[in-house]
């Protein structure tokens, strides 16, 4: 889910496709809407001198598309390797078993129903494909299966559907709890503090170059809304789309359906510590 907020950083255009850092490169999908912006960054990732890629986020069952990704490897001289996946989302994940068939890869996820292959992926994992560093980052809160993946040679991190390129992201209730999400943005943030990452490269939307202001802007938005959620309730707005007509008033009621999710991920959240 997205909203019209500028995040620091953020450049003010839409679509990424290309290069984005030394070893990522985006191959952007075609299926822009309100929900995935401009559409799905399909990510291509790999050292300079290695032959070998890792791609993540294939994207929609779009045979189009998935070509696409595997014609871009080839003309950066790389062949498909692996493939991963930041979340179970079908913009994100419904392609991965045709392009495994396509490239003849394994699919690791942190869900079991999503991989092809006996490898899962867990935190703490590394994974070294053609030389390659990719940290995994366990970031759940957008769903329960969300990861992020640190990529240390480029100061970055790919950060599936938690944080996007513009706007803000959806808590999508029962699956995605905000305790978690809270947790997972914190998490992010010591990468910036600690760990020097200072470039995110998102599930949509174009790359942002202020990691950690971006990082704070979200745990930000987050307690903002979170407040007007309790002062709704306080005020006599109890159900879901109650709060969502009140506190959501200036967003695009196309996304409302979306904004409910996150109240009532918010409303949980709230429950759950006795505040409302």
């Amino acid at each position: 889910m997205t909203y019209a907020d500028a995040l620091p950083g953020q450049p003010r255009g839409g679509a990424i496709a290309g290069p984005a850092s030394e070893r990522a490169v985006c191959v952007l999908a075609p299926n822009a809407s309100p929900m995935t912006l401009d559409g799905t960054n399909t990510w291509i990732v790999a050292e300079p001198d290695s032959d070998l890629a890792v791609v993540i986020d294939p994207g929609p069952l779009d045979d189009v598309h998935l070509q696409a990704v595997v014609d871009a490897a080839e003309r950066m001289g790389k062949r498909v390797g692996l493939t991963l996946l930041t979340h179970g989302h079908p913009d994100h994940a419904e392609g991965a078993a045709r392009f495994a068939e396509l490239t003849r890869t394994k699919v690791r996820a942190l869900d079991p129903a999503l991989r092809l292959g006996d490898e899962g992926l867990a935190a703490g994992d590394v994974v070294t494909t053609g030389g390659l560093e990719l940290r995994v980052v366990p970031t759940p809160g957008h769903t329960a299966d969300s990861l992020s993946f640190h990529l240390p040679a480029d100061a970055a991190v790919l950060t599936g559907d938690t944080i996007l390129g513009r706007g803000t992201t959806v808590v999508a209730h029962p699956d995605g709890r905000l305790g978690d999400y809270l947790d997972s943005l914190r998490r992010l943030r010591s990468l910036t503090v600690d760990d020097g990452v200072s470039t995110v490269l998102p599930g949509h939307g174009p790359v942002l170059n202020d990691a950690q202001g971006v990082v704070e802007y979200y745990l930000a938005h987050r307690a903002n809304r979170l407040a007007q959620v309790e002062t709704a309730v306080e005020n006599g707005f109890r159900t879901a789309p109650e709060v969502v007509a009140h506190v959501y008033a200036d967003v695009d009621r196309s996304l409302w359906p979306a904004a409910e999710l996150s109240v009532r991920a918010q409303l949980e959240y709230l429950q759950e510590h006795g505040l409302i």
